[in-house]
């Protein structure tokens, strides 16, 4: 079964719809560059707000301890995503001072990007595969809405469980799986009107193709 992210929900409206529709993760963005950052006081009253079963997941790009501490004791997050420049040894090192499980992306363009992957297999819980986008383009780590191509990931192996992100939407995913076989999807600005603001359509439609997806295909372990 592919698990559903829903990644930079800003709004009660959108974490009772991931709710309603038995997604797996809801993803606070606690990176203040982000149209979608969350305050402190704003991720505390979410996370309360959220679903026993909803997953909450603090993103968070090359934070501080400080950073994290004043996150992790505002809101109650189960899993903490790291979108940055971190590398094994940080990873590594929030992992245990923490406690809490987790997420390492990985941004991709070539096969070559996939290169650190073994050491990052070491030390985090999960991985999340995003696309790299050139600076000139954008300079958000995640959440461009652009893809990469999936045929770098396709017949490989991972060590952890693995997510796949950037530029998925209703009408890709279900080809996005027919290559790939993730344990989970990610998506946020495909179920947007604008950066920050969820259409919960839209939600409904990204949700419905892919368990209609994994319905038809197969999914290999």
């Amino acid at each position: 079964m592919t698990a559903i992210k829903i990644c930079g929900i800003t709004s009660n409206e959108a974490l009772i719809s991931a709710g309603q529709l038995a997604l797996d993760y809801a993803g606070f963005m606690m990176w203040p560059r982000s149209p979608r950052a969350l305050s402190l006081d704003q991720a505390a009253f979410l996370s309360v707000a959220a679903p026993a079963e909803l997953q909450i997941v603090g993103v968070f790009v090359n934070p501080s301890n400080e950073e994290l501490e004043a996150a992790l004791s505002a809101a109650s997050f189960d899993l903490i995503q790291l979108h940055g420049d971190e590398d094994p040894r940080r990873v590594a090192e929030i992992r245990s001072r923490f406690k809490v499980p987790v997420i390492k992306a990985l941004r991709i363009a070539t096969a070559e990007d996939l290169e650190p992957l073994a050491s990052f297999e070491q030390v985090a819980d999960l991985l999340l595969f995003d696309t790299k986008v050139d600076p000139k383009i954008s300079v958000l780590p995640g959440g461009t809405g652009l893809s990469f191509d999936w045929q770098i990931l396709a017949g490989r192996k991972f060590k952890r469980p693995w997510m796949l992100s950037g530029g998925l939407n209703a009408d890709n995913v279900g080809r996005a799986l027919s290559i790939l076989k993730p344990d989970a999807v990610d998506v946020s600005s495909g179920v947007e009107d604008r950066p920050g603001v969820k259409n919960i359509t839209k939600i409904k439609e990204f949700v419905q193709a892919v368990r209609i997806t994994r319905t038809a295909v197969p999914q290999s372990s």
